[in-house]
């Protein structure tokens, strides 16, 4: 995109000036951000660090981890022989210049094969331009567009400016594995509560946030970290709706066990009109068990009191469902005995959450815009209920019984991972 505005312009005259990123910050993340892996081959390993070969003591015995007879690194094995093996992993220097707090994300590639020491490529695929009043500009390498991954970065590109709105673009949302050590910040961060660590968020996300969001730094300085990747991180609102209870948890110093079930947990409270400020109701020892006997209570009420009322109201909400949902129905994504579908019937939101105990039909899951609840069966069996954001693409939750990960939890994330270009081609072609 070729800069149009004074700011554009300036942003990109400080990018060309910026300084190179130094060997020795490539050099910390190839010893930092990778795993270090070996090959199970013939009943022997091979290192991929350090290019050793060896046979262990009993190849039937082995573990999924071993370390290096040579250079002790602890490996991870790879059962199966390849060829050529590569990596890729993100890392990021957080700097300041011109008067912005700069966020530089370079791409790492570790290129690994047997018999042969690991070799290296870095790019800087994104520079992120964040000014003291929490706006944010974007320079990124260009994508090959017809790939499915977001990032599939033509490396010979160079960084163009990309359009103010390129921050609700995933490509944006890349939160590095590692932060080089030693980041320089903007004093007005350090006011706002940044001390050393960006605590598992993107630092583009917590940066711009602490600038604009007194909700984040508020969490921030009480050192809630946990509800500050939710809150960051899924990019909802329901923090700042039930922000009474927030409060609460934070006077108490109460830490949050499993967030979206503490959600769900606040939504019965008001249901049954119980005080946000009291800590015995919102800081419940047992979260999971609360949960539950609130959800109870509410499935009974409601079939004792308006059973009428909630066939009605199954009948109303089915339509609107189907007018919103309706381009999904029909995906069903199958592994072995394993198959997952998008749930079609309000009244099978009803079935599901009998099923698993958990409140996808008590909290109205089926009215969520921007959610897409899938079931995933074996055998015809309900084993785990997923929710998907639409907006950003991304599993927001994946239950099972009485919201226990079920033993196929591992498989059902991987499928639907593996199939979320289905749920995206659906929505581009409505458009």
């Amino acid at each position: 995109m070729i800069p149009k505005t004074n700011l554009e312009k300036q942003l990109t005259a400080l990018s060309a000036s910026l300084p190179k990123i130094k060997p020795k910050v490539h050099v910390w993340a190839e010893k930092n951000i990778f795993l270090k892996w070996g090959v199970l081959s013939r009943s022997k390993f091979y290192c991929l660090e350090c290019a050793h070969v060896w046979k262990p003591t009993d190849p039937n015995t082995c573990s999924k981890f071993t370390a290096c007879t040579a250079c002790k690194a602890k490996l991870k094995i790879q059962s199966y022989n390849h060829v050529y093996f590569k990596e890729l992993e993100y890392s990021a220097v957080v700097q300041t210049y011109g008067g912005f707090q700069v966020i530089r994300i370079i791409c790492s590639q570790k290129h690994m094969k047997k018999n042969c020491a690991p070799t290296y490529s870095h790019s800087e695929v994104m520079q992120h331009w964040i000014s003291p009043e929490g706006e944010v500009r974007t320079l990124s390498m260009s994508v090959n567009v017809f790939a499915h991954a977001c990032d599939a970065w033509k490396l010979y590109s160079s960084l163009e400016i990309r359009p103010k709105d390129f921050s609700h673009n995933a490509k944006y949302r890349i939160n590095p594995y590692k932060v080089y050590p030693n980041a320089k910040v903007l004093p007005i961060l350090k006011r706002n509560g940044f001390k050393a660590s960006v605590h598992s968020i993107a630092p583009q996300i917590l940066f711009t946030a602490l600038l604009k969001d007194s909700i984040a730094e508020t969490l921030l300085k009480a050192k809630q970290f946990s509800l500050l990747q939710y809150y960051l991180g899924a990019s909802r609102q329901n923090i700042k709706r039930n922000w009474q209870a927030v409060k609460t948890v934070i006077k108490n110093g109460y830490l949050i066990s499993d967030i979206t079930i503490w959600e769900d947990y606040i939504e019965l409270l008001q249901y049954f009109e119980k005080d946000l400020n009291s800590a015995l109701y919102v800081c419940p020892t047992s979260l999971n068990e609360a949960h539950d006997l609130l959800v109870c209570r509410k499935r009974e009420l409601r079939r004792k009191k308006k059973l009428q009322d909630l066939r009605l109201e199954i009948e109303k909400a089915q339509d609107r469902y189907t007018s919103d949902k309706k381009r999904f129905f029909g995906l069903v994504f199958r592994q072995n005995e394993l198959s997952i579908t998008v749930i079609e019937n309000v009244r099978d939101f009803m079935q599901e959450g009998d099923d698993l105990g958990h409140c996808v039909f008590t909290n109205e899951y089926y009215s969520r815009k921007d959610s897409l609840i899938l079931s995933a069966k074996v055998d015809g069996q309900s084993v785990e209920t997923i929710e998907i954001s639409l907006n950003h693409m991304e599993i927001l939750q994946c239950r099972g019984l009485k919201n226990k990960p079920s033993k196929h939890h591992k498989i059902i994330l991987s499928l639907i991972k593996k199939n979320l270009y289905q749920i995206r081609s659906r929505i581009k072609n409505k458009k």
